[in-house]
Formats: C-alpha cells, structure tokens, sequence
C-alpha cells in the first residue's frame, strides 16, 4: 500500500534554466535549507576561540557548508524541487575535498594580492572559472586527482556552454563578498560580523551548487543519471497527476463536461500541479464558462499569492481580465500585492486599472494610501497630474489621521503646476 500522503515535488528537466535560475534565488531560504544556513551562521562564532581550537572549529563548519551544499547539487540534479534534509546522503569525502581545494583557492588569491595586488583579479576570475568544473566532479565521483584534471574541466565547460558562467560568476560574487568581510570585519564587532557573513557566504554557495545541480539536471543524460525524483513520484503515485491529465484529455474529446468534472476534485489540493490548473481552464474556456474561469482565476490567484508565486498570479490575473475588463481580485492583501508587482515590472496600465479598482472597491481598508501613492505615480508617469493630484486629494481628506497623510499631502504639492520640475 503507497503513502498517499507523501508527495514528491519534482522538476521538469526540460524546464528552462532562466526559470531556474529565478526560482533558485529563493532555494536557500525554503524548506531545510534556511534552518541549516541560520544554524551554519552561528556556528561560526566558533572562529572566536583561541589559536588552534578556532582554526579547527571553522574548518569543521566549512566541512559542513561544503557538506550540505554538495547534498542540495545532488538532490538537484536528481530532479527534486526542494532542498534536502540535513543529514541526508553519504557525502562527507566529497565535502572534506571541497572543502580542501576551496581553501587552497582561497589561499592563493590572497597570497596573490600579497606577491602582487595587480594580480588578485586575474588569480580570483582563474579560481571561479575553474572551480565550478571541480565542484561537480567532486560531488559526483569524489576523486581528487580527476576533479583536478584540467582536461575533465574543459570538457564539463564544453557540455554546459554558456550557462557554466552562472556558477562561474556566483564565484566570483562569493570572492568579493569574502573580500568585503575582510574590509568590513575590521570595523564591526566580530559577534555581529561573524554571523552575517557565515549567512550571505552560505546562501551563495548553496545557492550556487543548486544551480549546478539544475544544470546537470538538464543534461542528465550526458551524466547517466537517472533522476531519482521520478522513479520516487512513480513508486509514490506522484505521476497520478500526469495519468489523470492524460484521461481527462481522452474524453474532453467527447465529453468535455465529464472531463472537467474529473480534474475538480484534484485541484481543491493546494498542491496540484500547474498544468492541470491550464487544462481545467482550457475546457472551461472551450464550453465557453466565462463566471466558472473568473472564480477559478480568484482561488488560484489566492493560491499563488499565499504560495509567494506573484508573477504567475498576475498572468492569471491577466488572464481574467481578458475574459473581463473590470476583474479584480476579491482579496485587498492579494490585489496589493499584484498593484505592487504591477508597477516595478513596468505595467502600467495594469497597475493603474489595479489601484483605481483597489480604491473603489475597498476606500475604508488602512492600506488605501498606499495605494492611491502608487496611482498617483502611474498617473504622473502618463502625463496626469492633475488626476493624480485629485485622486490624492480625495483619500487624503478621508484619512487625515493616517500616518501617510503628509505623504500624500507632500506628493500633492509636488504635482501643483509651480512646484513641478
């Protein structure tokens, strides 16, 4: 009998790595992965025990770091979405020999700023364009001498092209940073430096060996790997999801209705995968269930908002409006959050449509300020200031006692006539 309660969340190997690249930003800071940086963070404080003892401390922390970083390029190139446990895997030979050539690396860049401070730039970009190639030798084969072999380098640049230089400038940027710490540490108390720079160097490696582990996830093949993901989702029913889509799609060719049926009780799962979110609304679409898309566009942008996917939410959000023109979200915290994401991308139109049906819709909600501040920006930006200067002037004298009230106030001065640059 399968665990039905046990779902494995796998990665598509053929899903872009621009797409990768963006969700991995967030990797290191979901699941295991943040109690282990935190934990990894203050175990640094360990470099504050005299001689030997402190030397000795932190090299076990780097072990550590190198240790858990190699299990996440592992548990990622096998096709999982999220980070593994800690603990999980037999990779301390492979982490002791990350940890060694990492060391040596950095040895030689500062030796290098030593013998001659021209040469650190050149030494650390050698380091960083080297160092991913030896990585991932290390975490999958853990041989030292081939992960040290310069001909197994280029042929690992040959087979990844230009995305090796995603890990190659993550190195670089965990150069600088161990530069900076150096610079700034001086100056700061080392219980408040150690900690902070143990984080932003663990987030970058993990973040880093993520990306390599999404890279050789890609090309499995090349490595003869089979991801372990999908043998686990299938000895699990994970590919249930894909059987079901695969039925609803059989008889949506002669019984749509039933078709859409089948995938509803699925989709009440938090959980259920976005293609059979784009399958139930193209049979709605194609039974022409216009009030059935737009509340199924309101659950999932509340989904996707809560499961901190904005972007996606404002495609569906899109999506609605193109059924129709006044949709708006029916939840002010998730319509804020689209007017916000709205603006910085540069949708203006959006994030205006957005504010004005925010304001309409909820004028008594605390946040309307905000919101009409936003507006009024988009409005300037489109060469409206005497919209914009009303439109403040309205919530403005309905929250005079809110703590934005001078803010308004001053953006209204700002968009007089006299007082615009």
């Amino acid at each position: 009998m399968k665990p039905a309660h046990v779902r494995i969340r796998a990665v598509d190997p053929d899903t872009p790595f621009g797409e990768r690249f963006a969700t991995g930003l967030s990797y290191p800071l979901r699941g295991a992965a943040l109690p282990t940086l935190v934990g990894l963070a203050l175990v640094h404080y360990v470099g504050l025990l005299p001689l030997f003892l402190g030397t000795a401390g932190s090299l076990l922390v780097w072990g550590a770091t190198w240790r858990y970083a190699a299990e996440c390029m592992l548990h990622t190139a096998n096709g999982f979405a999220d980070p593994p446990d800690v603990g999980l895997g037999d990779s301390d030979r492979a982490a002791w020999g990350l940890t060694v050539v990492h060391m040596l690396a950095a040895t030689f860049c500062v030796a290098m700023t030593f013998y001659s401070p021209a040469l650190f730039g050149p030494a650390l970009l050698a380091v960083a364009l080297a160092l991913p190639a030896i990585d991932m030798a290390l975490a999958f084969d853990g041989n030292l001498l081939l992960a040290l072999n310069p001909g197994h380098w280029g042929e690992i640049i040959r087979r990844f092209g230009w995305s090796y230089l995603v890990p190659v400038g993550i190195n670089l940027a965990v150069g600088v940073l161990a530069l900076l710490a150096t610079l700034i540490t001086a100056r700061l108390p080392r219980l408040f430096s150690l900690p902070l720079f143990g984080f932003a160097y663990t987030y970058l490696i993990v973040l880093g060996f993520h990306l390599m582990g999404a890279m050789i996830h890609r090309r499995h093949e090349h490595f003869g790997l089979t991801p372990e993901a999908e043998v686990l989702a299938e000895a699990l029913g994970g590919n249930d999801d894909q059987r079901l889509l695969d039925h609803a799609r059989e008889l949506a060719a002669h019984d749509p209705m039933a078709a859409t049926r089948l995938l509803v009780p699925r989709l009440q799962d938090r959980e259920a995968p976005a293609e059979l979110h784009q399958a139930y609304r193209d049979l709605l679409r194609r039974q022409n269930l216009r009030d059935a898309l737009l509340v199924h566009g309101q659950i999932r942008i509340a989904a996707l908002v809560a499961n901190d996917e904005p972007r996606r939410a404002l495609a569906m959000l899109q999506d609605c409006v193109a059924i129709d023109p006044d949709f708006l979200p029916d939840d002010p915290g998730n319509a804020g959050a689209l007017i916000e994401l709205a603006a910085r991308s540069g949708m203006r139109r959006t994030a205006l449509k957005l504010c004005r049906g925010w304001l309409a819709s909820w004028p008594r909600d605390g946040r309307a300020p905000a919101v009409a501040l936003i507006a009024a920006r988009e409005l300037e930006a489109e060469g409206k200031p005497v919209e914009a200067s009303v439109l403040l002037g309205r919530v403005a004298s309905t929250w005079a006692d809110h703590p934005q009230h001078g803010e308004l106030l001053a953006r209204i001065r700002q968009l007089q006539p006299g007082t615009r640059a």
